[in-house]
């Protein structure tokens, strides 16, 4: 894919937040979420490629837009595998909570996992720790290997993880060892990224959350140079069959980075909805509002921050 196209993802998480921002607060997560998703599917019009969701808003069935295995984009090349969430933390902005994010992962075709909506269980780490954490080893043998790695007292570590009752015994764990929790209620996306941002306020992530959001993070994380690992979690067999229809052969099997995110040829867009913990939130004005971006690239590891003024009536 063209470099020239970073700015075109860029519009698209930009019209995903702008529509999704004045919702901020108001307890209305459907509204929220479709007006991001209607934003950013508009946004795709004009973008010069041929794209097909492979990470979106569900099956045709279950929502109108931005579904797996919808046309995307106003052209006919280059072919392109999107996974997209319009609002990835859709609790987190109906409530007005920091880290609400829109997202989009672009790659060229077969670069993404064709994840099902289930549940994954997943472990991020920045570029210290890649290659020293392993999904199959309990929480407290990678929290010490990722401490030596990054060269940081455990004390002094910082671990993210989901606040959800499956996790009460993972917490008691890593409890145990003094290390720093951030107990976080939704956006594991934004929190997987913290590992690896420039300024990382997160040393691991760890915890059972969307597939889907897994491979949109790993997807960052390759441009980010961090690493990730996930397994899928089905809850029933329904589930489990529903995954190997998709064409994953082994469920159970332990994903990796490469995995998930195929190659070099994926861009990563993300802008913030409610400021965080690396984007600043959406900021209106009378006439005006601002947004805060951000564009990677894997191929080179460019990693672009990106400054908006919107003039809402045009």
């Amino acid at each position: 894919m063209d470099r020239e196209l970073a700015l075109e993802f860029v519009r698209t998480t930009e019209a995903a937040a702008l529509a999704s921002a004045p919702f901020m607060g108001r307890g209305d997560k459907e509204a929220t979420d479709n007006a991001a998703v209607v934003a950013m599917r508009n946004a795709f019009d004009n973008v010069d490629i041929s794209g097909t969701v492979v990470i979106g808003e569900g099956e045709i069935d279950d929502a109108p837009m931005l579904y797996i295995g919808e046309k995307v984009g106003g052209g006919s090349n280059p072919q392109v595998d999107i996974a997209v969430d319009p609002v990835e933390g859709t609790t987190i902005v109906s409530k007005g909570l920091p880290n609400g994010i829109a997202v989009l992962a672009a790659g060229s075709k077969g670069s993404f996992l064709h994840a099902p909506d289930m549940y994954m269980d997943k472990i991020a780490v920045g570029a210290k720790a890649k290659g020293v954490v392993d999904l199959d080893l309990p929480i407290e043998e990678n929290i010490r290997r990722v401490s030596q790695a990054i060269g940081k007292n455990i004390q002094d570590m910082t671990v993210a993880i989901l606040d959800k009752p499956r996790h009460q015994e993972r917490i008691s764990k890593m409890r145990s060892l003094g290390c720093r929790i951030k107990i976080f209620p939704d956006g594991d996306v934004a929190m997987a990224m913290a590992t690896a941002t420039e300024d990382n306020t997160v040393d691991l992530m760890t915890g059972i959350g969307g597939a889907p959001e897994g491979v949109i993070a790993a997807a960052a994380l390759k441009c980010l140079g961090g690493d990730f690992q996930g397994r899928l979690k089905p809850r029933d067999e329904d589930e489990r069959k529903r995954a190997m229809d998709m064409g994953i052969k082994d469920v159970d099997k332990k994903l990796t980075i490469d995995d998930l995110a195929k190659g070099e040829d994926i861009f990563f867009a993300a802008t913030g909805i409610t400021g965080g913990d690396f984007l600043e939130g959406v900021r209106f004005k009378q006439t005006t509002a601002s947004t805060h971006s951000l564009i990677m690239r894997a191929k080179t590891g460019t990693i672009r921050y990106i400054k908006a003024i919107h003039r809402l009536k045009k």
